[in-house]
């Protein structure tokens, strides 16, 4: 492939010179940079994501916050999910599941580029902390961490340690492109549950 995609470049840009001129072949030149540019911003890298081997006696699960968790009824899937891998699997149930939650230090792409990643630190551990102390209350023992700023980055680095059986995303739809790349290059399970707001508390008229 590589001979003909240099062919599609330099033929045209060879061309306009011979014909048209200088300064034809330099624009064309630079729309051929243009479009090499575009086309590798769109690249998908379908690289499967390297995941630890898992421990033999407990399951493992691993739960990314882009959205914090805060919803008791959202906590008690994440147990009931644990539970059923426990169960799937045959793990020991006395031990329980080890569940690590990971917040991606996402950041806005201003403060991206100036490497300014002290807000975006400081909103992953907010999240964090209201993760588990969520989750708590739905009696899941999990730990937590703070990860890269790009979601997809953190979770194949986290991978990498933590050798999760099942991962389960919480987040808005505004993330749903990296949960289908995840799901794309992971060989396990990928659940979603949509971090939508906690319905306030309908108010009694007097």
């Amino acid at each position: 492939m590589l001979p003909l995609i240099v062919l599609a470049i330099a033929v045209p840009i060879v061309a306009a010179f011979a014909l048209v001129g200088p300064e034809a072949g330099l624009a064309v030149g630079a729309i051929a940079a243009t479009v090499i540019l575009v086309l590798a911003a769109r690249a998908r890298f379908d690289e499967p994501i390297e995941v630890a081997a898992p421990p033999g006696d407990r399951f493992t699960m691993l739960v990314v916050v882009t959205s914090p968790l805060e919803d008791p009824v959202q906590a008690g899937a994440v147990a009931e999910i644990a539970a059923a891998g426990t169960r799937a699997t045959r793990r020991d149930p006395d031990r329980g599941p080890d569940v690590l939650v990971l917040a991606p230090a996402t950041n806005t792409a201003v403060a991206h580029w100036l490497s300014d990643l002290r807000q975006a630190r400081f909103d992953a551990q907010r999240r964090l902390t209201l993760t588990l102390a969520t989750l708590a209350t739905a009696n899941v023992q999990a730990r937590g961490e703070v990860g890269d700023s790009d979601t997809v980055q953190a979770v194949e680095d986290t991978l990498r340690t933590f050798p999760a059986q099942e991962v389960v995303f919480v987040t808005a739809h505004d993330h749903d492109g990296d949960v289908r790349q995840v799901r794309r290059r992971l060989d396990r399970p990928v659940r979603v549950l949509a971090a939508d707001p906690v319905p306030a508390a309908p108010q009694r008229s007097a």
